[in-house]
């Protein structure tokens, strides 16, 4: 059996491949979100959803919009964890907080944000002396924060209403209690693994190793990711239709379920997916009430900070390529050519970041 077991094994990596599954359960995903998007949109009233938009209360669009806000100001603390944890305390936090808004915010909208994410935040940290392998590791060390916040709120939601997420999986409430009490009982688990010696925290080998946070860091870990969820679940929240009555808990089970489908299915900002998902475990609301709720939702968490990470990052970009090197070439238009040789020796030994608070300064 276990020769078998190793030859199956063997032939699913060189044959199909982690990588080849991945992509395929990806188109799968959309495929299927974007057929019932389209049946479920069939015989809407662009009328009375322009009117439904107008019905939101302005108080709870701006109440979202804050949520909306705290809930970046949260996912900021992702890298600052995840550098903290890799020993790199020379990177300070607004640097941690500019990488987790724009890598986040830019790579989910795009799609494929493992990669886009990835080179954003190598853009950004490279001007620190961090490698290629110390961004991995970031990137593997916020993902972990994202899932284990996902999975605690997830359990302890399905635990308490596991009707909420029968509509969606279409699993008895049953089965679903026992998926959640399955799910808590994992994360029990990866506690007392941690506990069970610091050799075990180790992960990853041939020059790519990665040390776990310890069980305590593990909490903070996990709250981080249930701050950052609960803002965003209490944003969608805000702009549900009053009638018929939702309460908080059943949304943000939908809501975390939506959201995984759609990081899944690494579609452009879920589009289709997390909306196929919502209004598909949503039906006791108006379909056009619904979809009202989604456009102001994707435009307060997609849209606008969207614009606002490439406008950042376009201005980081024309600021140290341009406007910086031309700063340093009308600098040193002015001195002596044994001042330019001195100035130049200096600035090849001094990583990027600090060549360009040096020019600021000077």
């Amino acid at each position: 059996m276990y020769r078998l077991l190793t030859t199956l094994g063997r032939g699913f990596k060189e044959r199909i491949g982690w990588k080849r599954l991945g992509i395929a359960a990806s188109l799968v995903i959309i495929a299927f979100a974007i057929t019932t998007l389209v049946r479920t949109l069939k015989g809407i009233d662009t009328g009375v959803m322009l009117v439904a938009l107008t019905e939101i209360p302005p108080h709870h669009i701006a109440l979202a919009a804050m949520c909306v806000v705290g809930a970046f100001c949260t996912l900021t603390l992702y890298d600052f964890f995840a550098l903290r944890t890799i020993g790199k305390k020379h990177v300070p936090y607004r640097i941690a907080a500019l990488s987790s808004f724009t890598s986040y915010s830019i790579g989910h909208n795009i799609g494929a944000t493992v990669f886009t994410g990835g080179a954003i935040r190598f853009r950004i940290y490279s001007d620190y002396a961090l490698s290629a392998v110390d961004v991995a590791k970031i990137c593997f060390l916020s993902g972990l924060t994202f899932w284990l916040g996902n999975a605690f709120v997830l359990g302890i939601g399905m635990a308490w209403h596991p009707w909420a997420a029968s509509a969606m999986d279409q699993l008895p409430p049953a089965i679903n209690r026992l998926i959640a009490v399955g799910v808590i009982s994992a994360i029990v688990a990866y506690f007392v693994w941690l506990g069970l010696g610091e050799e075990r925290r180790e992960l990853g080998q041939n020059g790519w190793k990665v040390r776990l946070p310890s069980a305590p860091l593990t909490l903070v870990q996990i709250l981080i990711g249930v701050l950052d969820l609960g803002f965003c679940a209490l944003a969608m929240y805000l702009l549900m239709p009053a009638q018929p009555g939702i309460d908080f808990i059943s949304l943000a089970v939908v809501f975390i379920l939506a959201t995984l489908l759609g990081f899944a299915s690494h579609a452009p900002g879920s589009i289709g997916v997390f909306d196929a998902a919502m209004l598909v475990a949503l039906p006791q609301f108006g379909r056009e009430q619904l979809l009202a709720t989604l456009v102001v939702f994707r435009i307060l968490y997609f849209m606008i900070p969207f614009g606002i990470a490439i406008s950042i990052m376009g201005t980081r970009e024309l600021w140290l390529n341009v406007v910086l090197p031309w700063q340093e070439r009308r600098r040193l238009s002015e001195v002596s050519p044994g001042e330019r040789r001195e100035v130049a020796e200096v600035n090849a030994t001094l990583p990027f970041a600090q060549r360009s608070r040096r020019r600021s300064r000077q």
